[in-house]
């Protein structure tokens, strides 16, 4: 195109549009399309136009909320595979300690355990591609990792004792399942827990499967813990609370300025309509997290134990784009069943979302981790209870019936810095490849496991060496310790059994958890479902 032509074209642009406009109305997305196509044809340098549209789509999206976000077409392939329940690659948890990628598990029956992988094992080269030393982003290995069904991948393992270390095992990946139940057990003889990580695409249908479960065992109370969850479906938040109300009873309505969702009512067929019910939440507790338990709350089903949750009330709608990009537009914002939004505050442009995520330090700094006094609570955004008719407060999250503050002990910087580091996650590691066929001959169950064992002093004494050990008070060391001994059992028990396992140790020293035993085994439940009227 010569330099004439294109003057020309450009005047015609103009002008046309000039002409148009005395005549009839131009649409406001004419400005767009023609912002582009002169950014395009006339920069001074050369410009890819794929990038350009998708900086004008993420302009455009800065002057929305914060949830509206435009996703590449990579980004969503791994959205899409972490929740709708599944992903194509090789079946292990791992950990990356200082530029080492450690087994932690394999998944049962999946293609690294048929080819051999072990825990423990250290994962060194991804076919002809050296992995370990060389400060490789986790997003990158797991590219490596990944891959399509049936597909081979060779790796070169280095495994202690083995006499033919390293070897070089060849895996076939295949289809992996990604569980949303990162554990469920009796806590006692009578109350069960389970904790779900997020609603993913076959959630309701694990959790009922653990419902089953726990109720031929002998669970009477239930504690539902979503703290951490930040959200996934609408649609199985409403099937998870649906197993707690009555039929009729409204879950959830969703309604926006161009979109009417409408309401979802609860069939009347769930497995858990009777028994005390306690929800666990916290300041990550997001999305469809709060339809649970802003649901659970409303009824007056349970009582709502932890801290003040995240605030997001708002539904998006994924939009496919044609080349597999996606816009995830807000559609409506989502009210409980008592008539309450419980979306947060929110700025608009270009630094929203970090501003968005401050919200979680400003809560801190006013002191609402340690105290629920610090919360204001706007008498205009005040609502009932449906039954017991109790005070529930929207604009700001689900508050909690029972609170929790933060446990200042175990959080000190000491402590923080050691999980921060992973240097407890390295001793843990280690110390199961080299002793966990022991450990499990002297202690053959979980359950036995969690009873009975105590951490080592070796174990104890291999942190205090540490820099991190040196640079921290005695006296932070000193209450460090036994939460230190406790972590690094949950940590053993995870890498020996399951997740399971790993909150079986941990939740014996969660205050929120304890707080959770403390409500149904006390007049404590009875006196927050206590009508007012």
């Amino acid at each position: 195109m010569n330099n004439k032509f294109l003057l020309s074209l450009v005047l015609l642009f103009f002008t046309s549009g000039v002409i148009a406009q005395s005549k009839t109305d131009i649409p406001i997305s004419r400005k767009l399309q023609m912002s582009e196509f002169l950014i395009n044809k006339l920069y001074v340098d050369s410009l890819d136009e794929g990038k350009l549209v998708e900086a004008g789509i993420q302009g455009m999206l800065n002057v929305l909320d914060p949830h509206s976000t435009y996703s590449t077409p990579e980004e969503v392939k791994e959205f899409k595979a972490s929740i709708e329940g599944g992903f194509e690659g090789i079946g292990v948890q791992y950990q990356m300690i200082q530029d080492t990628l450690y087994v932690i598990r394999t998944i049962p029956k999946g293609p690294s355990e048929k080819a051999g992988i072990l825990a423990g094992d250290r994962v060194v080269a991804v076919n002809d591609t050296v992995i370990a030393g060389v400060n490789f982003s986790t997003s990158k290995i797991m590219k490596l990792l990944r891959g399509p069904r049936k597909s081979t991948v060779d790796l070169t393992v280095v495994r202690k004792g083995h006499k033919d270390s390293p070897l070089v095992l060849t895996v076939k990946r295949d289809r992996i399942p990604v569980e949303s139940i990162d554990a469920s057990y009796l806590i006692s003889d009578d109350i069960g827990y389970i904790r779900i990580n997020q609603f993913g695409k076959n959630t309701d249908k694990e959790f009922i499967a653990h419902l089953k479960t726990l109720k031929k065992e002998g669970m009477k109370s239930l504690i539902l813990d979503l703290r951490g969850n930040s959200g996934g479906f609408l649609e199985i938040a409403v099937e998870i609370s649906n197993q707690f109300l009555d039929a009729k009873q409204q879950i959830v309505s969703a309604r926006g300025e161009s979109v009417n969702i409408g309401g979802f009512m609860a069939k009347g067929n769930g497995l858990f309509k009777q028994g005390k019910l306690v929800v666990l939440i916290d300041e990550y507790s997001a999305s469809a997290s709060e339809i649970v338990a802003g649901a659970v709350q409303d009824w007056d089903r349970g009582v709502i134990v932890g801290r003040r949750s995240f605030g997001k009330g708002l539904v998006q709608r994924p939009i496919d784009l044609f080349d597999g990009s996606m816009i995830r537009l807000t559609v409506a914002r989502y009210y409980t069943p008592s008539g309450r939004s419980i979306q947060k505050p929110y700025a608009k442009g270009a630094d929203k979302r970090k501003k968005y995520r401050m919200d979680i330090i400003n809560r801190i700094e006013k002191g609402e981790m340690v105290s629920q006094d610090s919360i204001q609570l706007v008498d205009s955004l005040k609502y009932t209870t449906s039954v017991a008719k109790r005070p529930v407060y929207g604009g700001g999250g689900i508050m909690p019936d029972c609170f929790v503050p933060v446990d200042t002990n175990s959080v000190n910087n000491y402590f923080y810095s050691l999980l921060q580091d992973g240097l407890m996650m390295e001793i843990a590691v280690k110390y199961v490849e080299d002793e966990g066929e022991q450990i499990k001959r002297d202690f053959p169950s979980s359950n036995e496991f969690v009873a009975n064992y105590e951490v080592s002093e070796l174990l104890l004494n291999a942190i205090e060496m540490s820099s991190l050990a040196q640079e921290a008070t005695e006296n932070d060391r000193l209450i460090s310790r036994p939460y230190i001994s406790h972590y690094l059992k949950a940590l053993m028990a995870r890498d020996i059994w399951s997740m399971s396992a790993f909150y079986q140790v941990y939740n014996q020293k969660d205050p929120i958890v304890q707080k959770g035993i403390e409500v149904l085994n006390s007049s404590i439940y009875e006196q927050v479902l206590q009508p007012t009227f």
